[in-house]
């Protein structure tokens, strides 16, 4: 049974509106100016518009995954060599300073004489080096062997960082107040953690946890 057309008379008047049957049963009402295809194609759109939608949510994983693909591929320009694989915002905010001025790029050289450079503030201390060491190393180990254990406490209870010859032991001490600047080196050297100072710091770690275990039982 073909679709049956509904004509309202008309007369001059400005408020003149037709309507028409479509397909499915709906009722559409138009200006005249607008013709039967005209009204058929908006109702069509007007249905067509949610699979859309749809379509466009299920391929945001893809555009994630292309996006990672070419962070990836700028990642590996030189010119971004600097750049860790997985930037946080610390890590853009200190490279942002860097070509600012406000910040330092030293080359940390191990005892094989392999070296790595790091990104500094200006304002940072041994302790934020020596984070920033753990950071990248963990980052090369893990692009070359995987995950590994690296007991951090061992290795600075056995080495610590020295710049022209000068041994950086105090953690809270400002770089650049130890001499360092920009493109400057540091170095790892076997240090030996004197008696006095392991015994001062185990005293410490026992006055910590007895006033902790205090606060427990009350």
């Amino acid at each position: 049974m073909g679709h049956t057309l509904v004509a309202i008379p008309s007369g001059p008047t400005s408020t003149d509106r037709r309507e028409f049957v479509l397909p499915g049963g709906g009722v559409n009402a138009m200006d005249p100016g607008k013709s039967f295809s005209a009204a058929e194609e908006e109702a069509t759109d007007s249905v067509s518009t949610k699979p859309e939608e749809v379509a466009a949510y299920q391929s945001s994983e893809v555009k994630q995954a292309r996006l990672q693909s070419m962070l990836a591929a700028l990642l590996d320009d030189p010119i971004l060599a600097d750049v860790p694989r997985k930037p946080s915002l610390a890590d853009v905010d200190t490279l942002i300073n860097l070509e600012l001025g406000s910040a330092m790029r030293l080359t940390v050289v191990k005892l094989d004489g392999t070296s790595f450079d790091v990104a500094m503030l200006n304002t940072a201390t041994v302790k934020d080096l020596k984070m920033a060491i753990r950071k990248k190393t963990e980052e090369i180990e893990q692009e070359k062997m995987g995950h590994r254990h690296i007991s951090w406490k061992h290795i600075w209870d056995n080495y610590c960082l020295t710049h022209q010859s000068e041994k950086l032991i105090d953690d809270n001490s400002v770089l650049s107040s130890n001499g360092i600047h920009n493109n400057s080196k540091v170095y790892f050297s076997p240090h030996v953690m004197s008696r006095v100072y392991r015994k001062h710091s185990r005293r410490r770690k026992h006055r910590f946890f007895h006033g902790l275990n205090r606060k427990i039982k009350l």
